[in-house]
C-alpha cells in the first residue's frame, strides 16, 4: 500500500544520499576566529544570519570532514576544520561534483552552487594544506540557501533527487 508524503520535500525525494551536520559556525567579522553554535537560524536567499561573509552565490560554505581530516593528517599536522572558514562541516556525503543538486539540511532546503576554492590562508593555518585542499572539491562547496529554517549540529543532510 502506498502511504502518502508528509511534506513536499519529501514529495521531490526519489532518492536519498544521507550525510550528518557535524559542526556550524559563524563568521562574526573578517580576520576572527569562526564562533561554533550548535543551532543557527538560516534565512532564503541570504545565508546563516549573523554572519558577515555572504554573498549573493555564497550564501553558505560547506568542508567535508573526512576530506579535511585526510588532507591534514597527510600533511603531519593538527589543525580544527574551523581553521577552514567554512560555515557548515559535514560528514557522510560527498560534495564532489554536486553543483546544482538540493540537500536537505535538517528542515532546511540548499542548492549547491560550485567549489570552494582554498585561499592563502590555509597555509597559514598549516604549510601545504591549500594544495592539499585544491583539488576536485576537497576545498568544499558554497550554496544558495531555498527555504528560512533552522539547523542544528546533528541534523542529517539528504540530497534531493525530483521524481
Amino acid at each position: 500500500m502506498h502511504q502518502p508524503f508528509a511534506s513536499d520535500e519529501s514529495r521531490a525525494v526519489a532518492r536519498r544520499t544521507a550525510g550528518r551536520l557535524e559542526a556550524i559556525w559563524i563568521k562574526r567579522a573578517h580576520r576572527v576566529p569562526m564562533t561554533a553554535v550548535s543551532e543557527a537560524r538560516v534565512i532564503a536567499g541570504q545565508g546563516l544570519a549573523d554572519s558577515v561573509d555572504r554573498s549573493r552565490r555564497r550564501q553558505i560554505t560547506l568542508v567535508e570532514r573526512e576530506i579535511w581530516e585526510q588532507a591534514v593528517a597527510a600533511l603531519g599536522g593538527d589543525v580544527p576544520p574551523s581553521r577552514r572558514r567554512a560555515n557548515l562541516l559535514v560528514s557522510g556525503l560527498p560534495l564532489v561534483g554536486m553543483r546544482g543538486r538540493t540537500l536537505l539540511i535538517g528542515s532546511v532546503r540548499v542548492m549547491i552552487g560550485g567549489e570552494l576554492k582554498p585561499c592563502e590562508r590555509m597555509d597559514e593555518a598549516l604549510p601545504g594544506l591549500r594544495a592539499a585542499l585544491y583539488p576536485d572539491w576537497n576545498g568544499g562547496a558554497f550554496a544558495q540557501v531555498l527555504s528560512d529554517g533552522v539547523i542544528r549540529v546533528g541534523d542529517p543532510i539528504l540530497r534531493l533527487v525530483a521524481s
